[in-house]
């Protein structure tokens, strides 16, 4: 059997099959954004969240600056942990690295690490390194914690639960899709002629930063935990709403119903779709990479939602009968498909 026949999450599943926790101190291991470990005597939970990131599959170098992929990489993981309504606290980095990269390249790497671990107040702890034949390759672990009381997992969401999503979607996805056209122009010019192959971003700025520099959304639980709101059920976006949406419903045993006209989009996300002549809402449904915060709250909790900042309500859960819809700007309804990033 091929990998790609079974996909990310049903090789998870088949490699993890029947595997039952021996230790008390872990309540919860593989299925969500971080394993929840509790130890004796303590009124907190330990989060455990890793990564991988390998050159080719989830980055490419040609359009990544070394410092901003350093930065990304800390910020995906810090995501995960905040996706459990917890505080990332440290991080370990390990780096397979070839022979074409130099001591002052993981120098651009590493300042990219040192400043997102600094304006998240994470501590680097800790990794390895060692040599790599196949490209770059990096893997994180970031440690974090919360209140036993406070950790959200992706099953606690209940019928009739408010869908709330942070931020704007769809933006990472159009910004890759204008580096790797930026990429093709340059690699059909001459080598001579490096100049005229310089792309010019203007007007598309924050699509790029999207794609090259995200930030986890610390504001968002920050802003939550002042209001008084736990959600019920959380994710971050990284593989795309879709895709995301349907992990919740399948955990918590629901269906959802979502709106297109209330998915948030930017301005230039818009636009851009409209360039590469791509429908936006299957852009911001299944892109991917956005690293915004998917939540639901309790319907009773409708005023306070309605008040977060940069946060926006875009549907409901249902039963499990009613199966996970889209509603279009035209009324029709749609089942949602996870079509987003596939790892295989």
């Amino acid at each position: 059997m091929q990998i790609s026949e079974l996909g990310e999450f049903g090789l998870i599943d088949r490699l993890t099959e029947g595997l039952k926790p021996s230790n008390a101190s872990t309540l919860q291991g593989v299925g969500d954004d971080c394993a929840v470990l509790a130890y004796e005597g303590a009124g907190r939970r330990v989060l455990v969240t890793s990564d991988m990131l390998m050159e080719g599959i989830h980055f490419d170098l040609v359009y990544t600056p070394l410092k901003h992929l350093g930065y990304k990489a800390a910020m995906v993981n810090f995501s995960d942990v905040y996706a459990m309504n917890g505080t990332p606290r440290q991080l370990l980095v390990s780096v397979a690295v070839g022979s074409r990269f130099q001591v002052e390249h993981l120098d651009e790497l590493y300042a990219g690490l040192r400043l997102a671990c600094e304006r998240h107040g994470v501590d680097l702890v800790g990794g390895d390194t060692c040599s790599s034949v196949t490209g770059l390759a990096l893997s994180l672990t970031c440690i974090g914690d919360a209140e036993a009381s406070e950790v959200v997992m992706r099953s606690g969401a209940q019928e009739n639960d408010l869908i709330c999503v942070s931020g704007n979607l769809g933006a990472a996805y159009m910004g890759l899709q204008l580096m790797e056209r930026e990429k093709r122009v340059f690699e059909s010019r001459p080598a001579t002629d490096v100049e005229a192959a310089q792309p010019d971003f203007s007007g598309h700025e924050y699509l790029i930063e999207r794609l090259l520099k995200p930030e986890a959304r610390r504001d968002i639980v920050s802003q939550l935990r002042a209001a008084g709101l736990r959600p019920t059920a959380m994710m971050d976006i990284s593989d795309g709403l879709s895709s995301e949406l349907l992990h919740i419903c399948k955990a918590s045993h629901c269906g959802c119903r979502i709106y297109e006209e209330r998915i948030p989009l930017d301005y230039q996300t818009a636009v851009c779709a409209e360039e590469f002549n791509m429908n936006v809402t299957t852009c911001a449904l299944n892109g991917g990479e956005d690293y915004e915060l998917l939540f639901t709250l309790p319907l009773s909790q409708h005023e306070q939602a309605a008040r977060l900042e940069d946060v926006k309500i875009i549907g409901a859960i249902t039963r499990p009968d009613l199966g996970s819809v889209l509603v279009t700007r035209d009324g029709q309804e749609f089942p949602l498909k996870a079509q987003g990033f596939k790892a295989f």
